[in-house]
């Protein structure tokens, strides 16, 4: 999946000062997450099932 022209958009808990940045782009799907001091570095690709069941899990 080309992800080069997807709209990445930075987590609101995501600081200036670097850390924990992550950034989320939505495609037909899907939601993938990557780090965004290493925007070509590896990305995660979860459907949108996953990705609830990811967030549900993180929020307990």
């Amino acid at each position: 999946m080309d992800l080069n022209t997807a709209t990445w958009r930075k987590s609101s808990h995501s600081g200036n000062t670097g850390g924990e940045c992550v950034e989320l782009a939505s495609a037909p799907g899907i939601i993938a997450l990557r780090d965004s001091q290493d925007p070509d570095g590896p990305k995660l690709l979860l459907d949108r099932d996953e990705f609830a069941t990811l967030v549900t899990s993180l929020k307990h």
